[in-house]
């Protein structure tokens, strides 16, 4: 895999990421804090352990160390404007960070697994969740909508021509 695609992924993440984000408009304090929905979690525990594992990665990735402040799992349940502000936050580094992958980088291994495979594997872990909040969104009426790798490539198609 070469690192183009991987930002292509990383874009796709995001996209899909800010439609449930977009979603969350008005959800009620009690969905948005309720738990043992999806095993021990709800909605609002499932996104702030997206966001947190998405960070988590990308500064191992970056050779960083990972601090008490990249697992907001472990902290009180932000409230939805902080969880989006908290996003905008990880894009920022993300952006800052995607244009040094190289395709060399995305070949190395670590501990014998390819890394274009851990970086796929941080989109793929975003899907679970993602459908996951999703799931739990449409039922209160609050739908984020198709959420495919296909709808993402075409609005980049159209946005681009």
């Amino acid at each position: 895999m070469l690192a183009d695609e991987i930002r292509f992924l990383f874009g796709y993440d995001r996209w899909a990421t800010t439609k449930v984000l977009d979603a969350l408009g008005g959800v009620s304090p009690v969905v948005w804090g309720q738990t043992g929905v999806v095993d021990e979690r709800g909605l609002g525990s499932i996104l702030v352990h997206h966001l947190g594992a998405s960070r988590r990665w990308r500064k191992s990735f970056e050779g960083q160390p990972i601090e008490d402040a990249d697992r907001p799992e472990r902290q009180p349940l932000p409230t939805v404007d902080e969880l989006c502000r908290r996003w905008k936050e990880e894009w920022a580094a993300v952006d800052a960070w995607l244009p040094t992958l190289t395709d060399d980088f995305v070949a190395r291994l670590d501990e014998g697994i390819p890394i274009w495979q851990l970086l796929v594997h941080v989109v793929n872990h975003g899907t679970q969740h993602r459908s996951e909040a999703a799931a739990l969104l449409s039922a209160e009426g609050r739908s984020p909508g198709d959420l495919d790798l296909f709808d993402f490539s075409e609005a980049e198609a159209g946005a681009a021509g």
